[in-house]
């Protein structure tokens, strides 16, 4: 096993070619499902808005919930979803095949690949235009200078909260094992040790362990456990100096951490190549009961395994106190964007008619036919609030839930109706997410730019996502990590901290 992961790149090449194959082939719906409007005559004159987004459900929203949707805005829709974990690599191959759409998501992760692209002239220039639509110019200003590009803007942005992250642990386990929700990270430590070796589901068997975890240094496990270990968010600043976080003691302490989970079984042993799919269903078939990752995805998985268990019961915590206290990773409050192909748009006035579609998502009745989906069907209204019965929970996800990747600004949009009573345990999980506003740590480079960063920075990341699986898997020591360290500084990175540390020069008071 150990000996297939330290060829992991090579590994990944061979399977996202894979995947890409499998993805242009139309038959397998499971890669991508095109969601378009088949009746729409010849002679329909809404203008045509084809877009490409991730799909982070089982299913695309209804046909008829779509229709709806083009009925308000006036538009003919041809939707792309392309299953989340395979996305980047779709994205990559219609940028390169020149087939991008209209307007295609951006995941912010993945932003860094786009640049290149945005400087050759590849996409619209938004900025101009925002102005000349009513929700579109009310977008946040700071959130808007994250996403610019030498100073101009080219993307509508997905707003989410500055941080998500937490553990999601069941606590039927914990209340058969007599132990309380951990607030340390030798307790949480202790609770996977326990639901590997303690019996958690009390049938006698040893088939369980402690945390599920996937392919993902960032939104799987690591990345968090790091920020309760005290890493930085990407760089740490030192006395004006910018430090790589693969650099610092924390990030050294987090691989440790994850090797001891790793060599004692209390992690699934193929986690360098399990995809998210596959790292909820061992939390959903009860294999597994520590979930590290976004809070809010609690609901859908307690609901998904009360189907497997009517007994299963979940809980959520997000202080786990470290070295330093409480701290965990932020977002730069967008998690992705809206880019414009030139290619797809052809003249000023498509462009503008693309930008209005968008706009028109954020009035009222269409923001709310997004978030909430149909009034009597998915959602009922007490007033001027909405309710969601639980009987209609499932529909929602199989029915609307897709849709919230389309929705824009959502945070910041006051005609989004509130909810009177919400789901325990999702009321819970955003009450956690508040919370973390207390102790965010953020990226010092978010409104910097490095030339070099965008042009090699995914390249040159390849080099420490390896070393760290590879570290954590037992095939490299402490000297072979820092050896990989100073490969990424001798192929670009010195370039990348001393471009980053000249604009935060520039930008510091004098």
């Amino acid at each position: 096993m150990r000996e297939r992961f330290f060829g992991r790149a090579a590994v990944r090449c061979r399977l996202a070619v894979w995947m890409l194959l499998a993805a242009a082939m139309a038959v397998l719906a499971a890669c991508s499902l095109r969601q378009t409007n088949e009746n729409v005559s010849n002679g329909d004159s809404r203008p045509a808005v084809t877009i490409m987004a991730p799909l982070h459900f089982p299913n695309a929203p209804a046909a008829d919930v779509i229709r709806r949707l083009e009925e308000l805005t006036g538009t003919r829709l041809s939707i792309e979803w392309v299953r989340d974990e395979i996305y980047a690599d779709k994205m990559n191959t219609a940028l390169t095949t020149n087939s991008l759409k209209k307007a295609t998501f951006v995941k912010y992760t993945d932003y860094i690949i786009m640049k290149n692209a945005i400087r050759s002239g590849a996409f619209w220039e938004i900025g101009p235009y925002l102005d000349e639509f009513p929700n579109l110019k009310r977008l946040n200003g700071d959130i808007l200078k994250q996403t610019a590009v030498d100073g101009k803007l080219y993307g509508l942005y997905t707003e989410r909260p500055s941080s998500r992250q937490g553990v999601i642990l069941r606590e039927d386990w914990l209340n058969n094992l007599g132990l309380s929700k951990p607030g340390t990270l030798d307790e949480l430590y202790e609770v996977m040790r326990q639901f590997t070796y303690g019996d958690p589901d009390r049938n006698g068997r040893a088939d369980t362990i402690g945390l599920a975890d996937r392919d993902d240094l960032v939104f799987g496990a690591f990345k968090t456990l790091g920020s309760y270990f005290g890493t930085p968010n990407n760089w740490g600043v030192e006395g004006g100096r910018l430090v790589p976080e693969f650099e610092t003691k924390a990030y050294a302490d987090t691989m440790n951490f994850m090797r001891k989970l790793y060599d004692k079984k209390l992690v699934n042993s193929d986690f360098a190549v399990t995809s998210k799919d596959v790292q909820r269903d061992m939390i959903i078939q009860g294999k597994a009961g520590v979930y590290i990752g976004s809070m809010t995805d609690v609901q859908r998985l307690s609901n998904e395994a009360k189907q497997v268990n009517p007994n299963a019961a979940f809980t959520v915590v997000n202080r786990i106190e470290g070295p330093a206290g409480y701290k965990v990773w932020s977002i730069p409050n967008f998690n992705g964007l809206f880019l414009f192909s030139k290619s797809a748009i052809k003249t000023e006035d498509e462009l503008k008619q693309i930008l209005r579609f968008f706009d028109r998502t954020m009035d009222a009745d269409v923001a709310n036919l997004m978030k909430y989906g149909i009034e009597g069907r998915h959602y009922e209204l007490k007033g001027n609030e909405v309710y969601l019965p639980e009987a209609t929970t499932q529909l929602r996800v199989d029915e609307v839930a897709s849709l919230y990747t389309l929705m824009i600004a959502d945070l910041g949009n006051p005609n989004l109706k509130k909810v009177a009573e919400q789901d325990p345990l999702l009321d819970l999980a955003e009450r956690l997410v508040k919370d973390n506003e207390n102790f965010l740590v953020k990226d010092p480079t978010v409104h910097l730019e490095s030339v070099t960063y965008d042009e090699r920075g995914a390249e040159l990341y390849e080099i420490i996502s390896d070393a760290t699986y590879n570290y954590i898997l037992g095939q490299l020591d402490e000297a072979g990590f820092r050896q990989e360290a100073g490969r990424w500084r001798r192929l670009g990175g010195s370039k990348i901290i001393e471009e980053y540390e000249r604009a935060l020069t520039a930008q510091s008071p004098r």
